[in-house]
């Protein structure tokens, strides 16, 4: 029998958001499989009827998670509809971490959810990709609009600097790192976009 205290807490503003944001910072600090849904509800904190009531399962908590990630704005992908910045820049901002609050440098967590779940048919890995897909459709977008040639061929090439970067950021724990990856996105776009500049928005010479 469910009590009024019991229904006080499911009801109670902000549980999702508290759940929500005791994941982020558990998933980044000991990784996804790590974590236990009473570690979860500790964190919050919330009743464990409380936590399974907005999440059924972990995979539900989980995709909740890197959908609120996606929506934030603080991943690699989300730099690229700042419109308030040039394509080329927003491209080249794919290299710079995201800031964070956390003491260590955090990877892709699309990359990192994939990685721990690594059945394809598992929804995690499923969202983890479509995330990436979606990186690289925003990523062509913006160098066919450069005027790039060969958009799609450009923007795999990119993601694909993007993301090893980023993982070896994490991996070496050097926030910078980026700065490597950089100057090669630099290179291929130099080369594969127009001399005259004026499809990036530069008046020619």
């Amino acid at each position: 029998m469910v009590t009024a205290k019991e229904t006080t807490q499911h009801r109670g503003r902000g549980a999702r958001e508290r759940i929500l944001a005791a994941a982020d910072r558990l998933f980044a600090q000991q990784g996804i499989t790590a974590t236990g849904m009473e570690q979860v509800a500790e964190e919050a904190p919330v009743s464990k009827r409380t936590l399974y009531v907005h999440f059924r399962t972990k995979s539900d908590l989980v995709i909740a998670h890197l959908q609120a990630l996606a929506s934030s704005g603080k991943t690699l992908e989300g730099v690229l509809t700042l419109e308030e910045l040039s394509p080329r820049e927003r491209i080249l901002r794919l290299f710079d971490q995201p800031a964070t609050d956390l003491a260590s440098v955090r990877g892709c967590p699309f990359i990192d959810a994939a990685a721990e779940f690594p059945d394809p048919a598992s929804p995690i890995h499923a969202y983890a990709r479509e995330q990436k897909l979606l990186m690289v459709r925003l990523v062509t977008a913006l160098v066919a609009e450069l005027g790039c040639a060969e958009p799609a061929a450009l923007a795999e090439q990119l993601v694909t600097l993007a993301d090893g970067a980023a993982s070896r950021a994490m991996v070496l724990n050097e926030p910078d790192y980026g700065r490597h990856a950089r100057a090669a996105a630099q290179t291929l776009l130099e080369h594969a976009l127009p001399r005259d500049g004026s499809a990036c928005g530069e008046v020619p010479t």
